[in-house]
């Protein structure tokens, strides 16, 4: 806001009150102007303008989703259309709504042609169900069918050891 001076030849307590409220005044009239844009962001606006948001970029809430994921998937609607439709783009999908790694595996030997394995971990699975089926479902490639593959990180140790063993032939002959 602009901060607001009143020049006047006669300076004095009045005039600084009347500086006051006009600056006061002012501000709350920026603030009115300034509503409207606010509730152009998903992050920021109201539940009630974040439905109408939702609406216009085709995306529905599920039942017990957070609002902060439902947010998220308004917010990043059109991009994710836009990355729809390719291996790179729906992993980047799966990044942005917060789903983590996901391998995508297209065309395997031993499967039928339209099988896509989608290779996530137990946890990534189980947290995220509803989500991924509407994921798959919007942004998925139309002739496919998606199959999830858990992974399962087991803990390794190796252990190099330094090894030295000399060797000698002998032979003996009568």
């Amino acid at each position: 806001m602009i901060k607001l001076g009143l020049p006047f030849w006669l300076d004095g307590p009045e005039l600084a009150k009347l500086t006051a409220a006009a600056q006061a005044w002012w501000t709350k009239v920026e603030s009115w102007l300034r509503w409207p844009l606010l509730q152009m962001d998903a992050e920021t606006c109201h539940p009630t303008i974040l439905d109408l948001l939702a609406w216009q970029r085709d995306i529905t809430r599920f039942k017990d989703e957070p609002e902060s994921l439902y947010r998220l998937r308004v917010k990043y609607a059109f991009i994710n259309a836009v990355d729809a439709g390719s291996t790179a783009g729906l992993k980047r999908i799966f990044q942005r709504l917060g789903v983590g790694y996901v391998e995508i595996e297209e065309r395997d030997p031993d499967r039928d042609w339209d099988v896509v394995l989608l290779r996530l971990s137990n946890g990534q699975l189980a947290e995220n169900a509803e989500l991924l089926r509407i994921l798959i479902r919007q942004y998925g490639r139309t002739c496919r069918r998606y199959d999830f593959v858990t992974l399962t990180t087991l803990p390794l140790g190796v252990v190099t050891v330094h090894f030295n063993d000399d060797q000698q032939t002998l032979v003996a002959s009568l």
